[in-house]
């Protein structure tokens, strides 16, 4: 399904990142992997998985980068061009959540969320794009959420940033896949990783514990598996989950009002 391909995935270093890196790794296909956080010793940590799992080491590079950081992605991009030649699938998967009310959050952790959710995402897809348009070939898929279709409590900032990376990538689409560059929008429901420990609270700080809605979601290796049967298919959107949230795709489309409602009573 992935022969010969170098997958970049950004996030790598827990949850769905690590768990994908992991599910690519047991692949039959000869793949190569570029791992991309901001903590190296976890990013050592998963392609230690990796390289367990039947990859070997040399075709494993731990690439550590903060996507906030705009102005070096480019860079970053021409590192992997440089070691592997080509880059036939970007995951953006890099991102922060939030949990905090929005009269009581600081105008400087919508910033971060937008940096690391949105311009992050944006940028390094920048960087890698033209490489992939110059070879006509190529796809590119970020990791959105249910979020940026449903608006939730204690996620204002964080679902504004999902709304607009579903809507950037679909812009890219329209402009790109008639070019042979893919693009797929994947969609989470409630998956059991540490999203909500790593999330903002209102000042910035690391909100610190676990949400039921998370530590019950689906198991986050069932997650990678049927995210890698999407991106085979090349499907445009993937939706992944197997909680009642996961209704609200189609929902909110049917019956807006209704959502709303029940949005408002979470």
């Amino acid at each position: 399904m992935f022969n010969k391909h170098v997958i970049w995935i950004t996030g790598a270093s827990s949850g769905i990142g690590e768990a994908l890196a992991v599910a690519f790794a047991e692949q039959e296909a000869t793949v190569q992997l570029v791992l991309s956080a901001r903590r190296e010793t976890e990013l050592k940590r998963v392609a230690d998985r990796c390289v367990a799992a039947g990859l070997p080491r040399q075709q494993v590079l731990v690439l550590p980068l903060d996507v906030s950081e705009l102005d070096s992605l480019a860079g970053k991009a021409d590192t992997v061009i440089e070691r592997f030649g080509q880059v036939d699938l970007l995951i953006n998967n890099a991102g922060l959540s939030q949990r905090s009310l929005c009269k009581d959050t600081d105008i400087s952790v919508y910033q971060k969320l937008m940096d690391v959710d949105v311009l992050g995402q944006i940028a390094l897809t920048k960087a890698v794009l033209p490489h992939m348009l110059a070879r006509k070939t190529g796809h590119i898929a970020v990791t959105a959420s249910v979020a940026g279709k449903v608006g939730v409590k204690l996620r204002t900032g964080y679902c504004a940033a999902k709304h607009a990376v579903i809507g950037f990538f679909d812009a890219l689409r329209a402009e790109v896949e008639d070019e042979g560059v893919f693009v797929s929008t994947i969609l989470p429901g409630f998956i059991a990783t540490p999203i909500a420990r790593n999330s903002l609270s209102a000042d910035g700080s690391p909100f610190g514990q676990d949400d039921p809605d998370n530590a019950g979601g689906m198991d986050v290796d069932q997650c990678a598996r049927v995210i890698l049967a999407g991106l085979g298919k090349r499907k445009r959107e993937i939706p992944v989950g197997d909680g009642k949230e996961m209704a609200a795709l189609w929902l909110k489309r049917l019956a807006p009002e209704l959502v709303f409602k029940l949005m408002k009573k979470r």
